[in-house]
């Protein structure tokens, strides 16, 4: 199975975006420190803000790595979470500082700034995801740098682990890469399963006579399931990423044309911050076709279209009114602007029989599930 998962982003989510809601990280998480032990010799760590970060992250030994390379975009995951539909990345920082207490003074005796990779990879048609968390320290100076790096990973949720590796490598030299991989198994496989997993890896710092210490990368991210429909196979994604479904205008120019004026009189569906969510109630998928076009006229190859889509929440069964546009076709329907409500439009019936097939092959290929958001735009 892991010969089989690579790192990539699929046709319809190959622009990263910010988990919603999240923002980034202004402050340093509290420093956790080891007590003394016997020798009075203890240890710091520290999840440092993001400013407190190189510029760019180091690139040499990365040939080194242990699973695969981060996508180039995790360089802009500073201190949140970036993800597509099968990938996600956090880039934080950490420090590592080792102390000596003698009668009562503590002295640093070293200190070592390091960058933290924290990436995790799936497939649409797979049901196993990666978890990997990577580790450079870029300056230092002291006992600090004498410390070596190892991990463990452990899961939570509906899932299994399938192998982990993380073996213990000394901080030095500078800007070179200490890398663990992981790979888990859904336990969502039986017929209409829908799991989540959230994953950790422990990592441990050690350093001759000081204590161990250990600091946490949790990433809980990853839906699985055995329920998109005209799909055999289990598969894995981010479910909050909001997949694209594309629309060519070279292909479908009438279709095309009214989704581009809809979304340009304010309906959403077009951006990450203001997506459309997918329904798999039929009544509602009913409700919405009929309340759009269920008046249309009965033109010679032509066909009533409704935006947003009628597989949407955000149709005329939540609320809202009609709008058209000039050539649409709609004489009694009158135009309109705002962020509620649908545009109809009478298009070629071809396009809007494609248009449905178009639909279900993103919705599948995605495993848009109910509830999850999606864009729509227009190449």
């Amino acid at each position: 199975m892991q010969e089989q998962l690579t790192s990539r982003a699929t046709p319809g989510s190959d622009r990263p975006t910010a988990e919603p809601g999240q923002k980034p990280a202004r402050l340093s998480e509290p420093e956790m420190c080891t007590e003394p032990n016997a020798e009075g010799a203890s240890v710091c760590v520290q999840e440092t803000k993001p400013a407190d970060l190189p510029a760019r992250l180091p690139q040499n030994s990365r040939a080194t790595l242990a699973a695969v390379d981060p996508p180039q975009w995790c360089e802009d995951a500073n201190g949140i979470i970036l993800a597509t539909r099968t990938q996600v990345c956090q880039v934080t920082g950490l420090t590592y500082t080792t102390r000596q207490t003698v009668n009562g003074q503590t002295t640093v005796t070293g200190q070592a700034n390091m960058i933290v990779i924290n990436y995790s990879y799936g497939d649409t048609g797979l049901p196993t995801f990666a978890h990997q968390v990577e580790v450079s320290a870029y300056n230092g100076w002291g006992d600090a740098l004498k410390a070596s790096v190892d991990g463990q990973a452990t899961m939570s949720g509906s899932c299994t682990r399938e192998s982990a590796s993380f073996p213990a490598k000394p901080l030095l030299p500078l800007n070179s890469w200490r890398s663990g991989e992981a790979f888990f198994d859904t336990t969502a496989t039986a017929a209409g399963a829908i799991g989540n997993c959230a994953t950790t890896w422990y990592l441990t710092f050690t350093n001759a006579q000081y204590s161990p210490a250990v600091v946490d990368y949790q990433l809980n991210q990853f839906r699985c399931d055995n329920a998109t429909v005209g799909r055999a196979a289990v598969g894995c994604v981010v479910p909050w990423y909001a997949s694209e479904l594309i629309y060519s205008s070279a292909s479908y120019p009438s279709l095309a044309s009214h989704v581009e004026r809809a979304q340009a009189s304010g309906l959403p569906g077009a951006t990450f911050e203001n997506p459309l969510t997918r329904t798999e109630d039929a009544t509602i998928v009913n409700t919405n076709r009929d309340l759009a076009c269920g008046d249309a006229p009965s033109i010679w190859r032509m066909s009533c279209d409704e935006y947003p889509i009628a597989r949407s929440r955000e149709g005329l069964s939540s609320g809202g009114t009609r709008r058209t546009f000039d050539g649409c076709q709609m004489s009694h329907v009158s135009s309109g602007t705002g962020p509620t409500g649908v545009s109809v439009c009478m298009i070629t019936a071809a396009e809007n029989s494609a248009q449905g097939g178009l639909n279900t092959q993103f919705f599948r290929a995605e495993r848009v599930l109910d509830g999850d958001p999606f864009r729509v735009t227009v190449s």
